[in-house]
């Protein structure tokens, strides 16, 4: 059961939460009612304000469509007047823009091109609306007036503006920021900023409102005379100013500490061999008469010739920049193409001029005239992926023009490289063209120095040789397989050995013709001295320069064959030396016993043993005094080993009978002593002795 206390207050608690309740509930109930009051007030208003917009509206509608129908009478009146006006104002173009069109667009383009543009929208509203209209034949000849005006200004500013590119900054642009020390840039301004604008803004009208073309075929034409002349004008300057060092000057480049001219010097390509292919030219000529490779065609032709197909391809860079922003795009390549035609053409038929020349000196076997190739060949081989950058878009004529030249002239120096490898095999053996002192033969010399020219042009030189299909002839594998190498370095290996083995073809070529010669010497010992000095000639020349690897691509340690040729000759010349040595060898001398009398047979023995000695070493000295051995070191070679060779084996031959009583009259004997023997010996080969 539960307590009686609990259950009381448990009453109380469960009574006042229902006191609670009942005040909440009569709290919300007064809550509503006054909401619902509320509500029925805001719908009354609303009402209120909807009945009040109704009436304002029904007020305003009216008068906003009268005020609409009148803006819009107002708005037709004024476009009315407009179109009026407008159409009134075609008919004073032409009396309006006829003043201006007859003075020229000459110092007021821009005015001008307005007025063309009044015309053309005259022209197409006649055309349009009143195409029977007087004024449509009126304004249609004053717009073709105007664009024959401008086609004229596009022709006078472009002539009066257009001038030859002075030579000293063609070679400035040619020799580029390697050869020239200055922080500028050396640019090239065709045309005044001014003037190159007008050109663009005709020549935009002219292709869009002119629908006229014409204007392209005047640019190229007056763009291409002054490309020419420049090219001529540089011509001109190096006719009057090579000098003899073959270095131009350049005043163009201004100091800018002191604002005076700036010689900088312009290296000549090719110019490091340029003594000694004049050198070679001259030696040549001495034996086949004027050659074509002489000094003023070395440095006028070659120079000129190189130089102008490096300016060639800058100016017609040039040309091209200029021309993108006066053609249009569509017509670049083909005007680009008709511009740098006359210039081009004047370069390949000179190109072909020394082509034909050294042909014609080949066939007179001046093989001296290959040398005016060597350079320009490699020039052009040097220049040809400039030439193809410049030449791209062009048509393939004129794409070709360069490969044709440059197969032309590998053709050309490939024959006088075969040509002059035959030459030296065949040269004849004339007694009238043999050194008289045994020295070394022109021949040898021609040969040497046109050797070392292949050395500053050794790509140029093997692809001549290549361009012949020379490779089966020296039986160089072509098949780069054999090599075991990369096409690269093959191509490279097989350009040297193609090299080297021409090379020592023509020194092949020349040991037999040497060997030929020296038969023509009726002394054996002349001979013997002439191969000598030829070969040591042949080797101290391939020493000193690169030919000497070259060679050993073939041949295997040359300096030891030629040293091994030069000893050869040495022992053949020693031996004219036995008519002095023979007589007083040991072998040839009577036996007598000493302090005996000497018998009358053995006094003449001895008597014709001094006697041969004296008459042969008197002879030979005299003789060979006035050969020649230029070399000195094999000259005193020679000298000692004569020396040991002879005053030894007079000495022992001096000592035995110089005191033996065979002959009253001894000073017609024993007429030299050891120590003048030795002296007459060092007399050899000294005209002056």
């Amino acid at each position: 059961m539960i307590p009686t206390e609990d259950a009381s207050a448990r009453k109380r608690d469960i009574e006042e939460k229902l006191r609670q309740e009942q005040e909440t509930l009569l709290f919300i109930r007064e809550s509503l009612e006054k909401s619902d009051q509320l509500t029925k007030n805001m719908v009354s208003i609303l009402s209120s304000f909807e009945s009040r917009l109704m009436q304002l509206e029904n007020s305003i509608i009216p008068v906003h469509k009268q005020t609409e129908n009148l803006q819009r009478l107002q708005d037709n009146v004024d476009k009315t007047l407009s179109c009026l006006d407008h159409v009134i104002s075609y008919y004073h173009v032409a009396k309006d823009t006829e003043k201006i069109i007859k003075e020229g667009p000459a110092g007021r383009l821009e005015e001008y091109l307005n007025c063309m543009a009044r015309i053309q929208k005259a022209v197409e509203y006649f055309q349009d609306n009143n195409p029977d209209s007087p004024e449509l034949n009126r304004v249609k000849l004053l717009f073709e007036k105007g664009k024959e005006s401008l086609e004229s200004e596009f022709r006078n500013l472009l002539t009066r503006n257009s001038k030859a590119v002075p030579p000293v900054v063609i070679l400035d642009l040619v020799a580029g920021d390697d050869e020239i020390e200055t922080a500028d840039e050396v640019l090239l301004e065709h045309l005044p900023e001014n003037i190159l604008q007008d050109l663009i803004c005709i020549s935009m009208w002219l292709v869009e409102y002119g629908r006229n073309l014409d204007f392209m075929n005047v640019y190229y034409q007056i763009r291409s005379n002054q490309l020419d002349r420049s090219i001529k004008g540089l011509k001109e300057h190096f006719r009057k100013n090579s000098s003899s060092s073959g270095v131009l000057y350049s005043p163009a480049i201004q100091n800018k500490k002191n604002n005076t001219p700036s010689k900088k010097a312009i290296k000549r390509p090719g110019h490091d061999h340029e003594l000694r292919v004049k050198h070679l030219s001259d030696t040549l000529a001495e034996k086949h008469g004027p050659a074509v490779g002489k000094e003023d065609v070395l440095d006028s032709e070659i120079d000129s010739y190189i130089h102008c197909i490096s300016a060639f391809v800058k100016l017609a860079q040039s040309e091209y920049q200029l021309l993108t922003e006066i053609i249009p795009e569509h017509h670049q390549k083909r005007t680009f193409d008709s511009l740098i035609q006359e210039a081009l053409d004047g370069l390949m038929v000179e190109g072909e001029s020394i082509v034909s020349t050294a042909r014609r000196a080949i066939m007179r076997h001046d093989y001296s005239a290959v040398l005016t190739i060597f350079p320009i060949l490699k020039h052009l081989k040097q220049m040809k992926q400039e030439f193809d950058q410049v030449l791209q878009g062009t048509a393939a004529g004129t794409k070709n023009k360069l490969p044709v030249l440059i197969t032309s002239m590998e053709t050309t120096g490939a024959k006088a490289l075969e040509e002059f490898a035959d030459s030296i095999k065949n040269d004849p053996d004339k007694e009238y063209n043999m050194p008289k002192d045994g020295t070394v033969h022109e021949l040898t010399s021609n040969a040497i120095l046109f050797l070392q020219q292949l050395l500053d042009f050794q790509e140029t030189a093997s692809a001549m040789l290549a361009s012949q299909v020379l490779g089966d002839t020296y039986n160089i594998p072509l098949d780069p397989r054999e090599t075991g190498s990369s096409s690269s370095s093959y191509n490279s290996e097989f350009s040297r050995r193609l090299l080297s083995n021409y090379i020592c073809k023509i020194l092949g070529n020349l040991q037999l013709n040497l060997h030929s010669k020296a038969k023509v010497y009726e002394d054996t010992a002349l001979g013997a001295v002439f191969l000598l000095n030829n070969f040591n000639y042949i080797l101290k020349s391939l020493e000193k320069s690169e030919l000497i690897q070259l060679v050993a691509v073939t041949l295997k340690h040359p300096d030891k064959t030629y040293k091994g040729h030069i000893e050869e000759q040495l022992q053949i010349y020693q031996r004219s030396w036995f008519k002095v040595t023979t007589p007083i060898t040991e072998s040839n001398m009577p036996t007598f016993q000493p302090g005996t009398k000497l018998k009358d047979k053995e006094r003449q023995a001895i008597k014709d043993r001094f006697k041969a000695f004296n008459d042969g070493l008197e002879e030979l000295c005299k003789i060979q005094k006035s050969w020649a051995i230029p070399d000195k070191e094999q000259r005193n070679k020679i000298r000692r080993a004569q020396k040991e060779n002879v005053t030894g084996a007079y000495r022992v031959f001096w000592q035995r009978y110089s005191n033996v009583p065979f002959t009253k009259n001894t000073e017609k004997y024993i007429k030299y002593r050891v120590e003048q023997v030795e002296e007459m010996i060092e007399k050899l080969f000294d005209t002056s002795a």
